[in-house]
Parts: C-alpha cells; structure tokens; sequence
C-alpha cells in the first residue's frame, strides 16, 4: 500500500510515522538507498506537520482577535527565558 500523502493525513498520525522514521534511521540497520527514502519521507512529514502547526496557530490567533485579545504570548521565548 503506497504511503499517503503527509498533507492528507492529521498531525497526530504526522507525528506517529515520524517518530517511527526517526526512531528506524537511529538503528542504522537499513541500507543507504532505503535511509534516503526515509529521510526524504520525514522530511516532508515535518514539512507538512510545521505547516499543519501555523495554520492552528493562524487559527487562535483570529480566534482572540474576535474576542478582543489580540496579545499572543510566543512559548519558545518563554521557554527560553527560563
């Protein structure tokens, strides 16, 4: 069965073969042509999965500014903070 596209499938399922991808290539046990197949195959998971990520972001943000809050507090700034 052909793998589907990352843009077709939800960020939860994005995340599941992702982790699964990293998780293979860590071993080390497949050979070079079917690691590049794997890292071009995460590659655009993650590509899909940042994309899927902005647009929930893009989402709240319209969200509050129906609500009158438009102040959006950046975590990774946070986090960084600490």
């Amino acid at each position: 069965m052909a793998a589907k596209k990352p843009e077709n499938m939800t960020f939860e399922a994005t995340l599941d073969e992702l982790e699964s991808i990293v998780t293979t290539l860590e071993q080390g046990d497949l050979p070079l042509e079917d690691a590049l197949r794997q890292f071009e195959r995460g590659v655009g998971l993650s590509r899909a999965g940042q994309q899927k990520l902005q647009q929930a972001e893009q989402q709240v943000k319209v969200l509050l500014q129906e609500q009158g809050e438009e102040q959006l507090i950046d975590m990774s700034q946070d986090e960084q903070r600490s």
